[in-house]
């Protein structure tokens, strides 16, 4: 079989879910839902603990020690993937609440499944001491199986502009409709969310400006601990959440297709039908080559945000475009190795179809178009000097 150079084993926890996942991929496509058990075992491997502060039971950890395993397991079933990313980036921004907030939300422990979305799809206003919010959010990957969702709406006091809050939802919150309908990303179960006049205490909610700034609040762990660590924004990471299981999947396609290939492969000149030996070396070539150059790119964007340091405006722009290239490299990566597979490939049984199809569907992630980010990163790019860069 023809191998693709990774950057490190996967974690055991991450091998064990993505067996698990692989059995049940067919079933969870047709339930548009992933299995219970799979989601146990997300939960088990540590996914949604991985960023929880230490003081609340978690790992307190960084973005590059989960690099792999998103991917590794979405190699298998892109759509577990990705609801591993939604666990790991839901918990992250969980961890912006105040710490009375943070301990009703982590209080039967740092495997609390939390979901959401940062559209402003719903509105708040200002009721006993918090907010009454009402408001429907669409495409929430995994809500069926969350335990909390955090949402933004937009927060009005009277005589007061609107701001942008986030808020903290205990299940009993909300409803869940069934609306996911994608050709894609099925198992994802990304249904929508709906919230009807619904008070939400003050230590439940949180300015959303602090989550893009990345500004934790000041009874943070770490903060009142007095140790040093910088803001990471929204902006600098969130690509690279919706990122990592693509590359898995692409990686996935690379190895199905693999094996296609070396049953197809004959020295040159033979006289059979169809392409010979140059095509499909070309096509390993070409596909595997985008795939590594993409892990590259977010193996960076990772290292910066784990780096310890402030980052930069123009690194974060360079984050967004990164995200944006890596979604278009992988797309035609796995284009090209699916359009190589011949029928075979195209096949309903075929797990490549499937791996084709979510790499489209999460590609059209709006994080993700390249002209939006593209535009973004040239302001920065051309209008900072060296030192500020």
């Amino acid at each position: 079989m023809f191998h693709q150079i990774r950057s490190a084993p996967p974690a055991p926890e991450a091998a064990t879910v993505s067996a698990l996942a692989a059995g049940r991929a067919t079933a969870a496509e047709a339930a548009r839902s992933l299995d219970p058990d799979v989601v146990r075992a997300l939960l088990q491997a540590g996914f949604a603990r991985h960023f929880v502060p230490e003081a609340h039971g978690g790992r307190g950890g960084g973005f590059t020690a989960v690099t792999d395993a998103v991917a590794t397991i979405a190699a298998a079933c892109p759509a577990t993937g990705w609801c591993a990313s939604i666990a790991l980036s839901l918990s992250r921004m969980a961890a912006f609440l105040p710490e009375e907030g943070r301990k009703r939300l982590w209080e039967a422990g740092p495997d609390t499944l939390v979901v959401g979305s940062v559209s402003p799809r719903g509105r708040a206003l200002p009721k006993d001491g918090g907010w009454q919010l009402t408001g429907t959010w669409p495409y929430v990957s995994a809500v069926e199986h969350s335990d909390w969702a955090l949402v933004l709406g937009l927060a009005k006091a009277p005589g007061a502009p609107a701001e942008r809050r986030i808020f903290a939802l205990p299940r009993s919150s909300y409803a869940v409709e069934r609306t996911w309908s994608d050709i894609g990303m099925r198992a994802t179960g990304s249904h929508t969310l709906t919230v009807d006049d619904v008070h939400i205490p003050e230590a439940l909610s949180f300015p959303a400006d602090d989550l893009m700034a990345g500004r934790l609040p000041a009874d943070a762990p770490d903060v009142s601990a007095g140790a040093d660590r910088p803001a990471v924004p929204l902006a600098a990471v969130n690509g690279l959440f919706f990122c990592l299981p693509m590359l898995g999947a692409a990686e996935g396609a690379l190895a199905h297709w693999s094996v296609y290939a070396e049953h197809q492969l004959r020295p040159e000149g033979s006289g059979g039908p169809g392409p010979g030996r140059a095509f499909y070396e070309e096509t390993l070539a070409r596909a595997s080559g985008s795939i590594d150059a993409a892990r590259l790119l977010l193996e960076r964007v990772a290292a910066v945000a784990d780096s310890g340091r402030e980052i930069t405006t123009l690194e974060t722009a360079r984050a967004q475009r990164d995200c944006a290239l890596v979604a278009d490299l992988l797309v035609g990566a796995v284009e090209r190795l699916f359009r190589a597979s011949g029928t075979a490939g195209h096949s309903e049984d075929s797990p490549l179809q499937r791996l084709w199809r979510d790499v489209h569907s999460a590609a059209g992630h709006i994080v993700l178009q390249f002209g939006p980010n593209a535009s973004a990163y040239a302001v920065r790019a051309l209008s900072t000097g060296p030192a500020e860069r």
